[in-house]
């Protein structure tokens, strides 16, 4: 995933409001009893555009499983510490007040039992009375299948024709990425394959408990995807 677009990643969500959804997510944890310069961990923090306006009030560190994706984070966040690590089995040494999963990137574990255990991991990471928040992919009711998409990116050194078509296998969204990327240095096209298991309310409800987490869902979250809001006994 996103092994070829990573140095087109931040002009392709160029559309995504990080500073808005970073501010809701602020207020959230505030409400939540995390305070202004506690220990946050963003996890699959992707090129750190979250971050970027979270290290305002928090001691900020973040993984990623891509490296290509650390350095971009590494360089925008010099003041931040970041991993490159896997959500499943990650281990710092570290404890967090607070520990984020955003962009809905829990979906790519593509099992219950990865997505289980990513939860009990983040979970592990936690203080007592600790908040983990994460977004999810799509339920199995909303996603729909047989649709196409389009997205296009228009810089005077860049310009991107990014096609999509939805798929499923399984309980699995697959959804095939078709790119045309033009630069100064010529054009090139590329196809990235995206598999995100579609998981169930019950399945996070069940994760979080498990976990020991108490958790509240948010339909609307902060992107119209819903959030899970948990606190660690």
């Amino acid at each position: 995933m996103f092994s070829h677009s990573v140095r087109y990643y931040d002009a392709i969500y160029g559309f995504k409001d990080y500073a808005g959804e970073a501010a809701h997510l602020h207020t959230l944890l505030q409400a939540a009893g995390c305070p202004d310069g506690a220990a946050l961990l963003d996890v699959a923090c992707g090129t750190g555009k979250h971050d970027e306006h979270l290290k305002a009030y928090y001691r900020l560190e973040g993984l990623d499983i891509n490296p290509d994706m650390i350095a971009i984070a590494r360089q925008r966040n010099p003041e931040a510490t970041y991993y490159v690590a896997d959500m499943v089995d990650f281990a710092l040494p570290g404890r967090y007040s607070a520990i984020v999963c955003l962009f809905s990137s829990i979906g790519y574990l593509r099992t219950v039992e990865r997505m289980n255990a990513a939860v009990q991991n983040m979970a592990r990471h936690l203080e007592p009375g600790g908040v983990l928040v994460i977004e999810p992919w799509l339920a199995p009711q909303v996603y729909r299948t047989g649709t196409l998409g389009a997205h296009f990116v228009d810089q005077p050194d860049l310009k991107i024709a990014r096609f999509s078509f939805n798929g499923l296998e399984g309980r699995c969204a697959v959804i095939d990425m078709h790119h045309m990327v033009a630069t100064l240095e010529g054009v090139q096209t590329f196809v990235e394959r995206h598999e995100l298991m579609l998981f169930t309310h019950e399945e996070y409800l069940g994760a979080f408990r498990a976990a020991g987490v108490a958790v509240t869902f948010d339909e609307q979250g902060l992107t119209g995807r819903g959030l899970y809001t948990g606190i660690l006994a």
